[in-house]
């Protein structure tokens, strides 16, 4: 997964799953991403960032289920009273963590908890219920996908089970326009 350079494979797939009449929004061009990047302290990965400048800002039909929120927008079940969000700030995770399950105490569990929605990613959309894709932004899972829900995290990818897909934006997205469930592992 090369987090730095857009493959036109990845590309090419990502415009035909997402045409023109399928967008939120035109795409924000490239003045728009970098004034983004500039304001949140962040470089967004590839080609998560090439699509947002040269494609299209969103989708109303997908991925995720519910549709891919623009770049600086937040699925509508996002609620109030979330901590603030703080993109350059590293997402906590490497590995997929059950905080349901996890035996510690709240007063432990709660600070990381509060990193792991709010820090290092962007919130590509939700497929209800809470469940949430999130593009890691910074930290050492920049570029992957993780799917983030009142239960727990997981990264997307087939190097973390779970999925047959390919890791980082454009694996997603490939996935999803296969129609293949997110979890067919």
């Amino acid at each position: 997964m090369d987090t730095e350079h857009a493959d036109p494979r990845d590309l090419a797939a990502i415009r035909a799953a997402v045409d023109a009449d399928d967008a939120r929004a035109s795409a924000l061009g490239w003045e728009a991403v970098g004034a983004f990047e500039a304001e949140h302290g962040v470089v967004l990965p590839e080609p998560y960032r090439t699509f947002v400048a040269e494609i299209a800002d969103g989708s109303r039909s997908g991925p995720p289920d519910f549709g891919l929120v623009g770049l600086a927008e937040m699925p509508g079940d996002w609620g109030d009273g979330r901590p603030e969000r703080h993109l350059s700030r590293p997402f906590p995770l490497t590995s997929r963590w059950l905080w349901e399950d996890d035996p510690r105490p709240s007063e432990e569990i709660d600070p990381i908890l509060e990193q792991v929605f709010s820090h290092g990613s962007i919130v590509l959309g939700t497929d209800g219920c809470g469940m949430y894709w999130h593009l890691i932004v910074t930290g050492p899972h920049r570029g992957h996908v993780w799917n983030i829900s009142g239960e727990g995290a997981v990264p997307f990818g087939s190097e973390f089970g779970f999925t047959t897909a390919e890791s980082g934006f454009g694996g997603w997205v490939k996935h999803w326009s296969a129609d293949k469930p997110w979890f067919d592992a």
